[in-house]
C-alpha cells in the first residue's frame, strides 16, 4: 500500500511540476514586450536586426530556458554565456519569466527546420 501511494504521489508531484513548467504563453508574450526583446531580435522575433543575434521563433522552449539561465549566470559562472545586454536582461528576470518567456517564443511559427 505504502508503494503505490508513493507512486501516486510521485506521479501527482510530477505531473504539477511539468504543467508549471510550461510556461505561461500570453505572460511570456507580455513580458519579451515589457523587456523589449524586440528591439534586438525582431518584431516577428524571426528577423533579429544584426547577423549575429539569433532567430528566437520557435526555438525549442528547454534551450531558449537554459540560454537566459546561462546568461544570468554571466560568462564565469558554471555553463554561463557572456554578453552584456543579454546578461543585463536576464539577470532581472524571475524563474517564472524564463518560463513564460521561452513558452511564448517556442508558440511562434518558424521557418527554422532540422537538418538530417
Amino acid at each position: 500500500m505504502k508503494k503505490i501511494f508513493s507512486g501516486v504521489v510521485f506521479l501527482l508531484s510530477a505531473t504539477f511540476l511539468n504543467a508549471h513548467a510550461a510556461g505561461n504563453i500570453a505572460a511570456g508574450a507580455a513580458a519579451a514586450k515589457k523587456y523589449a526583446c524586440a528591439s534586438c531580435h525582431g518584431a516577428d522575433f524571426h528577423s533579429p536586426t544584426t547577423p549575429d543575434i539569433p532567430r528566437l521563433a520557435g526555438q525549442h522552449q528547454d534551450y531558449l530556458q537554459h540560454a537566459l539561465i546561462a546568461y544570468q549566470r554571466g560568462g564565469d559562472g558554471p555553463n554561463g554565456r557572456n554578453n552584456a545586454v543579454m546578461g543585463g536582461v536576464a539577470k532581472t528576470l524571475s524563474h517564472q519569466e524564463i518560463q513564460d518567456i521561452a513558452a511564448y517564443l517556442h508558440s511562434l511559427p518558424t521557418t527554422l527546420v532540422l537538418q538530417k
